[in-house]
């Protein structure tokens, strides 16, 4: 595998080998949003397929007919233990790869987010978190039998708390609740964000939904992507799902290395990110995007797709 800097890049694989090859100090800002340990067995089954125009019982690239051989089936246990075990190698390699002025986002819900923290104190250091964000939302349905849960959990980590970019005159500006109390230049102008961001979900019915069960708003990473790096930076995203880190960054000059191995995560964000000219790597060679003539992962959350 080969990896450019100006170059934007999306990688088909298990993002922990494709993480090891990497070189130090790869990237200024790295996002993930990996999967929320919902409790949950996720079910992944492996097949192949091939070309069969009499008896395909799929459609592929330009219509074509495939036939579906089952090749196998795993899973990924996604409860505590198992989870920690799991992220621990993954965060351990985006400590490695990011620059020494770098920082992590990492986007989980109430259910992990205690415990991720202590890990992500045990990788960075406990003087590296800089700031707990809150992602609040107003979407859904409310339980009757306690406080429905609206928000996720964005933790910030430097590299190096003492040395870190942050890049104060580009955060975005929010309107005032009530502005008729702070006079018409200051309402005009609005005021930053605190560390508690109110933005709805993607909408349902909107332009910006792509189809993928867990993408998230395209905004809130487009606030993360202008204060933590600069234009001309790589920006990385190991869980990248419908990639939205890579409109983010590709939007506002920046360069993005995506990775997923989910084939469908991987068939939306040539999709979406097509005309940003993007890099495919590692994906089977002579198989069509989307007809998955490879192995690939349906009904399922796979355990890197998400964003």
């Amino acid at each position: 595998m080969h990896y450019e800097d100006q170059v934007n890049q999306i990688v088909f694989g298990d993002n922990l080998p494709i993480l090891q090859a990497l070189p130090d100090a790869f990237a200024r800002l790295i996002y993930i949003d990996p999967p929320f340990n919902t409790g949950k067995v996720q079910k992944r089954l492996s097949i192949r397929t091939i070309c069969d125009e009499a008896t395909g019982d799929r459609t592929g690239f330009k219509g074509k007919r495939y036939r579906t051989i089952k090749v196998g089936q795993s899973s990924f246990s996604d409860v505590f233990a198992d989870y920690l075990a799991f992220l621990e190698p993954r965060l351990t390699q985006a400590h490695r790869i990011l620059t020494e002025d770098g920082s992590l986002f990492f986007h989980i819900d109430y259910r992990e987010v205690h415990y991720c923290k202590i890990l992500l104190d045990t990788v960075f250091g406990r003087d590296c978190f800089i700031n707990e964000i809150i992602w609040s939302y107003d979407y859904g349905a409310r339980s009757k039998s306690r406080w429905p849960a609206k928000h996720d959990n964005i933790l910030w980590y430097a590299k190096n708390p003492d040395h870190f970019c942050f890049r104060y005159d580009q955060m975005d500006r929010i309107a005032y609740l009530a502005p008729g109390l702070v006079g018409p230049e200051k309402a005009a102008r609005g005021k930053t964000p605190t560390d508690v961001w109110w933005h709805t979900v993607v909408s349902p019915n909107g332009k910006e939904k792509t189809g993928y069960a867990t993408q998230k708003p395209l905004a809130i990473i487009e606030r993360i992507v202008k204060v933590h790096s600069f234009p001309g930076d790589r920006i990385v995203d190991f869980f990248a799902g419908s990639g939205t880190t890579g409109e983010a960054a590709a939007k506002h000059g920046r360069f993005f290395y995506l990775v997923d191995n989910n084939s469908q995560a991987i068939e939306v964000m040539m999709k979406r990110l097509a005309r940003f000219q993007p890099e495919l790597l590692n994906y089977p060679s002579g198989v069509p995007i989307g007809a998955t003539g490879g192995l690939v992962n349906i009904d399922n959350d796979s355990t890197n797709a998400k964003g």
